[in-house]
């Protein structure tokens, strides 16, 4: 804890708030009604409260170390605690405290963290003797997190805001090309509409092929998967901690310049271009282009969203999560099939754009960390006391107007 003030003192978290357990949350659920309460907020409803003032929940099992405020009544699952508070101890200044509470050296089990009653009963912050101070804390970090709290939200909508723009740029290159004045001419394809008149527009098995080739006997090849926000990638640079495959043999080989698609999520955007050799599960399908063309050119064309629509809709199974895309349907959409030396211009183009917009989005990430860094280190200081707040007075609208320009 290291210094505190001098005219602070040194509590535990049972002596600022009784511990409570939740509970299972099925004989309540409801379609509306109190919010039920997990580690990452509400994600139902129930038709009776469980606590119905302020309080503070805290991790019991699994996400432990995110601490949520509460102002209404509510229902809590039983992997959570809440928190009946003191009367001298304001509900969110206690919050404050709780975000402080160094988790990782308390958790009793690292496959499933999880967190005793007597741990952070026993948890000891030094806190000011007067409730006027708590108060004070609480309303001044209010305050400052919330100017924070809307510098990461502008940057998290300029990269929401960026993705769009590039998926959007990206669509159009890949269905119109780059020309805006080129001829155009209706393809006849309803999810495609008009292309430039001098592309084909022609079924997908023209010019890939699947290939099924299974890898030999102790391989070591490098095993590789398909994600539906990075395309493909080793496995073992990802899922390190993951599930391995105990053998690749019969695996399907995968050559550099293949697409690699899953079956099962094809139609999420779960397939792309390989940049690698290697072996991927035979729940994949391995293309190969049989004709001259890029082939990062359909890695683009395929992860559009109107071409994963397309993909939906020739997919079959039973229920949506069930639905699964064969090569016998993939092979019968028609796509559009512009020129070779075309297909390398867009990708060129596509690749200068992607590195623009990811030096943009990367430079946000980077903002956002260090604002989640600041907001991190504000709240320390002012709840163990490293800065005083006790003159503190919240500026006047005007003034913080000024303040936030």
């Amino acid at each position: 804890m290291g210094d505190i003030p001098t005219h602070w003192k040194v509590a535990r978290l049972k002596h600022l708030a009784q511990i409570k357990n939740g509970q299972d949350y099925k004989t309540v659920e409801a379609t509306s009604g109190y919010p039920v309460m997990g580690s990452g907020g509400k994600f139902t409803y129930a038709t009776k409260f469980m606590y119905d003032k302020e309080s503070v929940l805290l991790g019991r099992k699994g996400t432990i170390d995110k601490p949520l405020y509460i102002n209404e009544p509510f229902w809590t699952v039983d992997t959570m605690y809440y928190t009946e508070i003191n009367k001298d101890v304001p509900a969110k200044y206690l919050h404050y405290l709780a975000l402080t509470i160094q988790f990782d050296r308390y958790s009793t089990n690292t496959a499933l963290p999880s967190m005793t009653q007597e741990h952070l009963g026993n948890y000891s912050f030094g806190v000011p003797e007067r409730e006027m101070e708590r108060r004070q804390i609480a309303n001044f970090l209010d305050h400052e997190t919330a100017k924070i709290d809307t510098l990461i939200e502008e940057q998290q909508s300029l990269i929401r805001l960026l993705k769009e723009k590039r998926q959007a740029v990206i669509s159009h290159a890949v269905t119109k090309g780059l020309n805006p004045g080129a001829p155009m001419k209706d393809s006849g394809v309803e999810w495609l509409g008009e292309v430039p008149a001098h592309w084909e527009v022609i079924k997908t098995k023209r010019f890939f092929s699947l290939e099924c080739h299974p890898a030999p006997v102790n391989n070591d090849m490098e095993l590789l998967s398909v994600y539906t926000d990075i395309g493909v990638r080793p496995r073992k640079s990802l899922e390190q901690k993951g599930n391995k495959a105990s053998t690749t043999d019969g695996y399907w080989i995968v050559k550099q310049g293949d697409l690699v698609v899953n079956k099962l999520l094809a139609w999420m955007g779960a397939v792309g271009y390989s940049d690698f050799d290697g072996v991927t599960s035979p729940a994949y399908d391995i293309l190969r282009k049989r004709r001259d063309l890029n082939p990062k050119f359909f890695h683009y064309l395929f992860r559009t969203k109107q071409t994963q629509s397309e993909f939906k809709r020739w997919s079959r199974g039973i229920m949506e999560m069930r639905l699964r895309l064969y090569f016998e349907e993939l092979g019968q959409i028609l796509m559009p099939f512009p020129p070779p030396s075309e297909q390398n211009d867009i990708v060129s183009n596509i690749e200068t754009l992607e590195f623009q917009y990811d030096g943009i989005i990367t430079e946000a990430e980077l903002q956002i960390g260090y604002l989640q860094e600041r907001r991190t280190a504000l709240i320390s200081a002012a709840v163990t006391g490293k800065i005083d707040v006790r003159n503190w007075v919240a500026p006047k609208q005007k003034e913080q107007a000024v303040e936030v320009i």
